[in-house]
């Protein structure tokens, strides 16, 4: 294999990447959010400066089901995203994820900058209710949320849909040197543009949520004090790449 072959690839194994060399087009994917009040002390110990809190404290609980995606397959994922804003521009900065997919996990991580980790998410219909749970571990599965939702109750305009969809993301992306020290540090966003995406169905409803605690998933860090909304939105969608916002490195050099 040439020096040149070796720069072309997305990661290792070079001839088995978890990377795949495609842009990630997720069709039918449905997504459950729930947006609910936590503790403002609680979030001003996680949300990293530069981004700035909103007046409420709010953090948005995710179920996302990805039956078909390019490049990944079938996977499930589940999360917590804050709402903040940077520089005057309200986003959400994604906190944790949890996924079911090594490689969306994996190509997430390494190339963008989403926290996500392991996890075994479930997202599925059970008669008239729409539920998602999360367990974590490997030997003994313990249950760390359990969110359920009515089933198509009251519509969402496509305008409420495509605005939660269009929302920017801003996540941490960290990259370790052989010192331990961070050889990457950056602030990115990413913003799904409407053209990229087409709404299927969206509904809002009613909605409880109950998360426990676990040192190593640490959901209820941040817990659930009166839920707010919630909403199912089912879309086709192509997602757009991060840009770096700020340098976190490049930064403490200039001071």
């Amino acid at each position: 294999m040439t020096k040149e072959e070796v720069l072309r690839s997305t990661s290792t194994p070079l001839t088995s990447t978890p990377i795949p060399p495609t842009k990630h087009r997720f069709n039918q994917r449905d997504h459950m959010y729930i947006m609910y009040k936590t503790d403002r002390t609680a979030l001003e110990r996680v949300v990293p400066e530069p981004l700035e809190l909103l007046d409420e404290p709010l953090v948005r609980f995710e179920m996302m089901r990805m039956p078909d995606t390019t490049g990944y397959g079938d996977y499930t994922e589940c999360g917590l995203a804050i709402p903040v804003t940077y520089q005057g521009v309200k986003g959400e900065y994604l906190h944790m994820m949890y996924l079911n997919n090594f490689e969306a996990t994996a190509s997430g991580r390494e190339a963008h900058g989403y926290p996500k980790k392991p996890g075994y998410p479930r997202y599925f219909l059970d008669d008239n209710t729409l539920v998602g749970t999360l367990d974590y571990g490997r030997s003994e599965k313990i249950r760390v949320a359990t969110a359920t939702m009515t089933y198509k109750y009251y519509p969402l305009t496509q305008e409420e849909a495509m605005a939660q969809m269009t929302e920017p993301l801003y996540m941490l992306k960290i990259v370790p040197d052989y010192d331990d020290k961070p050889r990457i540090c950056e602030l990115n966003r990413v913003q799904n543009t409407a053209e990229n995406i087409e709404i299927i169905e969206a509904w809002t409803g009613d909605a409880r949520l109950q998360m426990f605690d676990h040192v190593n998933c640490p959901m209820n860090d941040l817990p659930v004090r009166e839920i707010v909304s919630c909403s199912q939105i089912i879309v086709n969608i192509t997602l757009s790449k991060p840009t770096v916002v700020y340098d976190y490195l490049a930064e403490a050099k200039q001071s």
